[in-house]
């Protein structure tokens, strides 16, 4: 049987609502908005999802997790002043931190 993406979709909405699950959409005719998860997809694609074949969902899983730590540990993307995401985070939140001190003394 076809499921079309109308029906698809019901059903993908449903299932959030059912795990509680708030589902946030873009505003139309504003895709930047979307820009960062858009990139993220991409990539994920076509590291993982494209370039295996898979027997199982355990093994995507798998294979899931250990580009997830490379991606966020290891990777330096140009966005983020080419340090891995698990660096710039604690950076930033060094800074912020560091901030709030500041504001409190």
């Amino acid at each position: 049987m076809y499921y079309g993406p109308e029906l698809t979709s019901e059903a993908f909405t449903d299932w959030c609502k059912s795990q509680n699950i708030d589902l946030r959409f873009i505003q139309p005719g504003k895709p930047d908005q979307n820009v960062y998860i858009e990139r993220f997809n991409q990539t994920y694609r076509e590291e993982v999802l494209n370039a295996y074949l898979f027997d199982s969902r355990t093994e995507v899983r798998e294979l899931t997790e250990e580009w997830l730590a490379e991606y966020s540990e290891i990777r330096p993307p140009d966005a983020l002043g080419n340090l891995p995401p698990a660096h710039y985070r604690e950076r930033l939140l060094a800074t912020l931190d560091r901030k709030c001190t500041a504001v409190h003394k």
